[in-house]
């Protein structure tokens, strides 16, 4: 078995090597794949595989769902859809201990449903709810781990473009995976709010000055005004799918054009902001697309190596089981996710991890979900939490890296609890496309 993995373990090396070089993920796999299938076949094979990939992928009609969920969150960013989500929350949640810390947990979950992205959620929401936690001299750490955190849950909360690139990957229906993120989502968000709370009730100097008589109080129709504009998105997106009246694509066109309406009948849109969404659009998925050419490729590779034979004897002859396969796919996301974006992560580790699952006769929806929330945890484990990053470049100097890190330790924790919630209780994943899909 050793001199079968020798070849595949040079590849691995030398594909975390570039990585750890900066060479971009897409072109770092299909460096690597076009090598080893050349090694093992033919250079002749490799560059008929290369040559015949794109186009091969682009006729997939279930990949266009992703730069129309793109725009959409880009569209609604740009015209200041969003803008109003963190007074609201302020609102509903005005009498919580840390009230400005869970306000800021609420919004971003409704934001993320949005734009289904967890780096654009985490974004926005860091020049929005951090500066206003400052100035209400809150812990810099519980301020910048809540919005890192919290930007997160874009990846579970449908709809998520993990969730589509996933559902394409294992033919399992986008459709299914979106309802079987909205629990998760909500558990994740109510396990972020009570450490919150809970913390900041042991210890109110986390949230100093945080009071719930300082809150400036609004009319129900202005907090109608500010919330209204994404529950619309969401009931177009959610409910067209749900009641089989659209695909996913379908529905990520119709929010997009739901997007620019409700812009313009609010009169925050402007052509400047349009022209920014598609540009960022078509920006995000070639950059997404690049990615989707080499995973598609390492899977080829994986193919040709033997190595899903290899990792098939391990796990499924072995008698390992699906927990030993969930624990190892947890070490392998929780290692590679400090160094490797999601999206980058889950097509990399996707032609290895799925067919094992296959094999182990395992939900293809459950085990989904298991792997997106473990794609969040990724998102902000030291060194390179891609959230924390994004938080720091929007912060500048305000706060140091050190304490962001400290401050999401406490989230991660909270991720790890909700992780074992979800492998110990299927059903609070499978529970509503069960009563949706049958």
């Amino acid at each position: 078995m050793l001199e079968d993995l020798a070849p595949i373990l040079v590849a691995l090396g030398a594909l975390l090597s570039l990585i750890a070089i900066r060479v971009p993920i897409g072109l770092s796999l299909i460096a690597v794949s076009f090598v080893g299938i050349a090694y093992e076949i033919s250079l002749r094979a490799a560059i008929g595989s290369l040559a015949r990939l794109p186009y091969d992928l682009a006729s997939n009609w279930s990949f266009s769902a992703v730069p129309m969920f793109l725009f959409m969150g880009y569209v609604a960013s740009e015209t200041g859809l969003t803008s109003g989500l963190f007074r609201a929350s302020r609102q509903v949640l005005a009498r919580l201990p840390g009230a400005l810390a869970c306000s800021s947990v609420l919004a971003s979950a409704l934001f993320a449903a949005a734009s289904g992205s967890s780096v654009a959620t985490a974004s926005a929401m860091s020049k929005i709810a951090i500066p206003e936690m400052l100035s209400r001299r809150y812990d810099p750490g519980l301020a910048c781990g809540t919005i890192a955190a919290s930007g997160t849950l874009g990846s579970l909360i449908p709809p998520s473009i993990l969730m589509i690139l996933y559902g394409v990957y294992s033919d399992v229906s986008i459709g299914a995976l979106f309802m079987a993120g909205i629990l998760p989502g909500i558990v994740s968000m109510v396990i972020y709010i009570g450490m919150i709370v809970t913390r900041c009730k042991l210890n109110p100097s986390l949230a100093g000055g945080d009071q719930a008589e300082e809150e400036p109080r609004v009319g129900v129709g202005r907090l109608l005004m500010d919330i209204a504009p994404l529950p619309i998105l969401i009931a177009i997106v959610m409910g067209s799918i749900s009641m089989g009246w659209a695909t996913p694509t379908e529905a990520g066109a119709l929010g997009a054009f739901g997007a620019v309406l409700i812009a313009v009948a609010l009169r925050t849109f402007s052509f400047a902001g349009f022209w920014s969404a598609l540009k960022q659009s078509a920006l995000s998925f070639t950059a997404i697309f690049v990615i989707i050419i080499g995973g598609a490729l390492l899977t080829r590779y994986a193919a040709v190596a033997g190595l899903n034979k290899v990792l098939e004897q391990l796990f499924v002859d072995s008698a390992a089981g699906p927990l030993a396969l969930i624990i190892a796919v947890s070490v392998l996301y929780i290692v590679l996710g400090m160094f490797i974006d999601s999206i980058g992560l889950l097509l990399l580790t996707a032609p290895l991890v799925l067919p094992l699952a296959v094999s182990l006769d395992m939900d293809m929806i459950w085990f989904g979900i298991i792997l997106i929330k473990l794609l969040e945890i990724g998102l902000i484990t030291p060194p390179v939490g891609l959230n924390i990053f994004v938080i720091k470049s929007a912060l500048g100097g305000k706060v140091a890296l050190p304490t962001i890190f400290k401050g999401v330790t406490w989230f991660i924790t909270m991720d790890v609890l909700t992780l074992a919630l979800l492998v110990a209780f299927p059903a609070i994943t499978l529970w509503l496309p069960e009563l949706i899909y049958g």
